[in-house]
């Protein structure tokens, strides 16, 4: 239908929350970010990316707070990453990854690529070195 073109927000939660969970592969990946740590924020200008499989990431929330390793997987579909030493032990014996939401980690080392520096230059090029924050200063 015509309305379905249109993408207007939303207050409604049951709306909300029928686009959060159906939402398509490509918009969860942009759901799916993480804030960016304080250093890497400072040199990239940018403070949060989508995180992907080869990030190193550090979780600050829940029980496995503080602790680090590289993205071995993006679940799309379950809104969680998996992270590389975070791992238990199933009754059976096998070990299966722990998923942790993207929101409740920091990304420590990004992996780069051309099109992630393109997207770093697209998020935090405008920005002076200086960190104005875009203000306006007389340059006479």
């Amino acid at each position: 239908s015509a309305s379905a073109m249109v993408r207007t927000a939303t207050c409604s939660r049951r709306t909300n929350r029928r686009n959060h969970f159906t939402a398509p592969s490509h918009e969860r990946r942009k759901i799916m970010s993480a804030p960016l740590h304080g250093d890497l924020r400072a040199k990239h200008h940018c403070r949060s990316m989508p995180v992907r499989k080869d990030d190193e990431v550090q979780v600050v929330r829940g029980v496995h707070k503080g602790r680090e390793g590289k993205v071995v997987a993006c679940y799309r579909l379950k809104y969680v990453i998996h992270i590389e030493k975070l791992t238990r032990e199933k009754a059976n014996g096998a070990t299966v990854n722990i998923g942790i939401h993207p929101s409740k980690v920091v990304i420590t080392k990004l992996h780069m690529d051309n099109d992630r520096r393109r997207a770093l230059e697209r998020k935090g090029g405008n920005k002076t070195a200086e960190g104005d924050k875009g203000k306006v200063t007389s340059k006479e």
